[in-house]
């Protein structure tokens, strides 16, 4: 179903897409897999906050939400000062697939798998992370989403 295209237009803003000034269709689950991933989650109380972090961000409107613990958004952001490790990626894949549940929930999608890896290792003050988000939906379409580099958008593509 088409939707306005959400995108991740950098690591700390999402932005509506426009060609020519007008604002670009696209599909509903892209968009809402990038609200899911880029906007913040509220931070639990054992989180430790990034360094200068004066709040535990997230959305108010998680305390109005239908159902106790829907949270809307991701912790990636707890992750902006973090060293390129192992445990980094596996936090951010945790994170991730935390931020997606719902589509298993809500039965959009059958599967939901998030691999994350580092697209640049070990450059001084510029690694990017990179997450593989592979969505199969209950009709047995696979919906292939590729984020790295600033939290671009690199690639997506659903096949049969």
């Amino acid at each position: 179903m088409p939707d306005l295209q959400v995108t991740a237009a950098a690591a700390d803003f999402i932005d509506l897409a426009l060609a020519g000034g007008r604002l670009q269709e696209g599909e509903a689950l892209q968009s809402a897999v990038v609200l899911s991933i880029f906007s913040d989650a509220r931070a639990r109380a054992d989180d430790p906050l990034p360094h200068r972090a004066l709040s535990r961000r997230g959305w108010w409107g998680d305390s109005l939400a239908p159902q106790s613990g829907d949270r809307f958004g991701s912790r990636l952001w707890l992750l902006a000062n973090e060293k390129q490790t192992a445990e980094t990626l596996n936090r951010a894949r945790q994170y991730a697939e935390e931020a997606l549940a719902w589509l298993k929930e809500d039965r959009i999608a059958a599967s939901v798998t998030v691999r994350a890896r580092w697209v640049r290792p070990n450059q001084k003050d510029s690694g990017v992370l990179g997450l593989e988000i592979d969505i199969l939906r209950p009709a047995g379409a696979l919906v292939a989403l590729r984020y790295d580099y600033a939290w671009a958008e690199r690639a997506s593509r659903e096949s049969a």
